[in-house]
């Protein structure tokens, strides 16, 4: 990605996140350019990050990737007056607005190739996942290209439906406040039962943090993993054993089927 000129629109956390990784990764700053309606956070991209920030239409000049990086409700008003000359240079553009269909995107942006990427939060700390869908059209240099791009900010999985994204929206995008929460419980009940509340928190903090490592794996299999950790009959045992009686795997299923489903609501509403 070094000489590839990209265009990244909108300066929250996903849009800086992927700058920050795409100069990790050795772009260089003279080839990104962004945008965002602020002007503060114009200054902030510049300051911060050394590169062109500008509005959107000077922005996406020259560009060969363009990210969409705004808010689903934000997308039909930003790319209606930028429909003209994106058709004109017909960059690859990327949406990671969550939830907005390949279709509406069609409508409001005739004429460029279109894919759609769901990353997560922990792209922040390049440490992310990436859930992609590109439609046949989208050729294999240009599947490569994005996945270098998104590939500056941790893993990337390629789907081969649509409809899945909202499934990685459920299980990825929104997965790491579940194991926020998760944390956040046995940190809870930790200093319930007499541990100091700071000490319950770090020991429930950098155990969510080492267990990801174990995870990340490159053989790791989570069901082994877990045994592996699994006494017969000691004190994991005791508490997977009420974690079982409490119907943990249903409400797991239950809960990724509801944002599964708000996901597609969502998506309808926005396209």
């Amino acid at each position: 990605m070094t000489n590839t000129r990209v265009c990244v629109i909108g300066a929250g956390n996903i849009g800086r996140a992927l700058i920050g990784g795409l100069l990790r990764s050795g772009s260089r700053p003279e080839h990104l350019a962004a945008a965002d309606p602020a002007p503060a956070a114009r200054e902030a991209l510049r300051r911060d990050l050394g590169i062109s920030a500008t509005d959107a239409a000077e922005a996406v000049g020259g560009a060969q990737i363009v990210v969409l990086a705004v808010k689903p409700q934000e997308l039909h008003a930003l790319l209606v007056p930028l429909a003209a000359p994106l058709a004109a240079a017909r960059p690859l553009v990327i949406s990671v607005a969550a939830g907005v269909r390949l279709a509406a995107l069609t409508a409001w942006c005739p004429g460029v190739p279109l894919l759609r990427a769901m990353p997560n939060r922990p792209a922040l700390y390049g440490a992310g996942v990436t859930g992609v869908y590109a439609p046949p059209a989208i050729d294999p240099a240009q599947r490569s290209a994005a996945a270098q791009l998104l590939g500056s900010v941790g893993e990337v999985v390629w789907v081969s439906t649509e409809q899945q994204l909202d499934v990685v929206t459920a299980l990825s995008g929104s997965g790491p406040a579940y194991f926020f929460l998760l944390a956040e419980l046995m940190a809870e009940a930790g200093a319930q039962l007499g541990l100091e509340p700071t000490s319950a928190r770090r020991l429930a903090a950098a155990t969510l943090y080492g267990s990801g490592l174990m995870a990340r794996g490159s053989d790791a299999d989570l069901a082994r993993l877990r045994t592996e950790v699994t006494s017969p009959h000691g004190t994991t045992a005791a508490a997977l054993a009420v974690f079982a009686a409490a119907q943990l795997p249903d409400t797991v299923r239950r809960a990724l089927d509801a944002a599964t489903r708000r996901g597609a609501q969502l998506g309808a509403a926005n396209s």
